[in-house]
């Protein structure tokens, strides 16, 4: 607990606007593909069958939906800044299953190039936190 208390901080007093906005930049990414992800279910149900087979069980459906609903909510938590490292927590499993995907199935390089760079933004702020700019500092100075 000590050491999440000095790493934030550190990050606050080296906190920049850009990187903030990088936060959440990737917030909107996360929230859209949470949505294109609800409104087309077959597409990420293509998307991990090199994994599961949907169609034989209610594992498969659990891992849609929460992929689904991880990005939607995650993404809208990380924009806000608000429990941003949860968040971020929540997505990691999601991407990294995203890198190995890409490996026991065909291999897309556009879709491999994008969870990595994601993966590697989400470990950044789970290390940095949320800044300055976000609901987490302006709650954290309301008590």
């Amino acid at each position: 607990m000590n050491s999440v208390k000095h790493l934030n901080k550190w990050a606050n007093a080296h906190t920049y606007l850009p990187v903030d906005l990088f936060r959440m930049a990737l917030g909107v990414f996360l929230f859209i593909k949470g949505i294109i992800f609800i409104t087309n279910i077959q597409y990420l149900v293509d998307l991990i069958s090199p994994i599961d087979n949907i169609n034989k069980g209610v594992f498969g459906w659990f891992i849609i939906h929460y992929i689904a609903s991880a990005h939607f909510l995650g993404g809208i938590l990380i924009f806000f800044g608000l429990l941003t490292r949860w968040a971020i927590i929540v997505q990691l499993p999601i991407l990294i299953g995203a890198v190995v995907i890409n490996f026991m199935g065909d291999m897309h390089h556009q879709n491999l190039l994008l969870a990595i760079l994601t993966l590697c933004v989400c470990i950044l702020f789970l290390i940095y936190g949320s800044g300055k700019n976000s609901a987490d500092y302006f709650f954290k100075m309301e008590q």
